[in-house]
């Protein structure tokens, strides 16, 4: 007999008005970051890369908990060295794939979002947090030090609030997340589709060229001296000052009218 179930995707996207929501869809597994979650999410994520038509993203999660980290069963059923450290890696090519990726991406968290679940959160450019939302880096409660999820989290938070969530693993409250800046806005549970979706169309209404200069002009100044950082913005500005979008929407402020963007 030929079993011809279809099996579920791991993670989706829906696209509408300039913005793809990117959805973890393995709440029985509590949207843990296995290899092939993983993978899926890669995925999405390159072909949204090259879209021109999607200028924001939302990455939300179906269940209860938004990502509970990484698969620990998968995890402990592997032995090799160099298959441990393929995952790391994959999982640190997702994040930097989010991080590089041209358009804002904006989490919407609900429920719990611990160890690589909480690194994905501080991947992404925003996050709204509902009310219920939790967060944790509990590595150290197993014996596993969050170590790469570190990397995220002190690039969000000071480095002494980054080293108590690390080195107690107890979960912080969306009001600390904030706080801390770990997430951009908080909204009622009842109210974050709504939110999220309304912080996602206003961006995706600005000129998609200039986000994507921004984003990426954002990160790249951050690594760099004080010096060195205006000097390359400058070079960005001046860049962007001959965009057809630039000299748009310097005109219409000017002449008091609405832009018309090209995204380019």
């Amino acid at each position: 007999m030929v079993d011809e179930r279809i099996e579920t995707p791991l993670a989706t996207r829906h696209d509408q008005d300039g913005v793809a929501t990117v959805t973890l869809t393995n709440p029985g597994r509590r949207n843990a970051l296995s290899c092939a979650m993983m993978k899926s999410l890669h995925d999405i994520f390159d072909a949204i890369a090259t879209d021109r038509d999607v200028r924001c993203v939302i990455l939300a999660a179906e269940g209860p908990v938004f990502c509970a980290g990484h698969d620990l069963k998968e995890m402990n059923g592997i032995s090799d060295c160099d298959k441990h450290a393929a995952l790391f890696s994959q999982c640190s090519d997702l994040m930097m794939r989010i991080v590089t990726l041209p358009q804002p991406v904006i989490a919407k968290v609900h429920g719990m979002a611990t160890a690589a679940g909480c690194q994905l959160v501080a991947s992404c450019d925003l996050a709204v947090a509902g009310t219920s939302a939790k967060f944790a880096t509990p590595g150290v409660n197993i014996g596993l030090f969050c170590s790469t999820p570190m990397v995220a989290l002190s690039r969000n938070i000071s480095r002494k609030h980054a080293m108590r969530m690390l080195l107690t693993g107890d979960p912080i409250n969306a009001e600390t997340a904030h706080s801390m800046g770990l997430v951009s806005d908080i909204a009622e549970d009842d109210d974050l589709t709504d939110a999220t979706t309304t912080l996602a169309r206003g961006i995706a209404a600005r000129s998609g060229m200039t986000v994507q200069t921004g984003k990426q002009a954002f990160y790249k100044q951050l690594e760099m001296p004080l010096s060195d950082a205006y000097a390359y913005a400058s070079s960005v500005m001046t860049g962007n000052m001959q965009k057809h979008d630039a000299r748009e929407g310097i005109g219409a402020f000017v002449e008091k009218r609405h832009p018309t963007w090209r995204h380019e």
